[in-house]
């Protein structure tokens, strides 16, 4: 394991840009080492930015994600962690469903609506 990566090596390995690392650095997310101007990322915040980017792909916010990642290191720890994301995980699942379920209800109002178009312009004589 290395001891330390530098901001250009997580951007890429990560695909993403410096500015975002930055953002999760003021967001007190991550907190790189500073060696002057340069910033000095540990394997701890390395495996911090992976969990920072699956939560957001999981569609949690940043206020989520720091509230999932401070809890680990105060009370209730890992337990209390893992406990909270898996409420927040069946939570954001329910809401996917939901929306699921509306995108469904929308399509078929669509499908519906583009019936309706199809079978008067046919009334009118236009050919579609």
């Amino acid at each position: 394991m290395r001891e330390y990566y530098t901001i250009t090596e997580l951007t890429r390995e990560f695909g993403i840009s410096t500015r975002t690392l930055r953002f999760y650095e003021d967001e007190g997310l991550i907190h790189p080492l500073r060696r002057g101007r340069t910033r000095l990322y540990r394997p701890a915040d390395r495996h911090l930015v992976k969990q920072i980017l699956r939560g957001k792909r999981l569609g949690f916010s940043i206020a989520e994600i720091r509230s999932i990642i401070q809890m680990y290191n105060e009370p209730p720890g890992e337990v209390g962690q893992l406990k909270s994301l898996i409420t927040k995980i069946e939570s954001r699942r329910d809401e996917l469903r939901q929306k699921r379920r509306d995108l469904e209800e929308t399509l078929s109002e669509l499908d519906r609506a583009e019936e309706a178009c199809v079978e008067r312009l046919a009334e009118l004589g236009v050919q579609t």
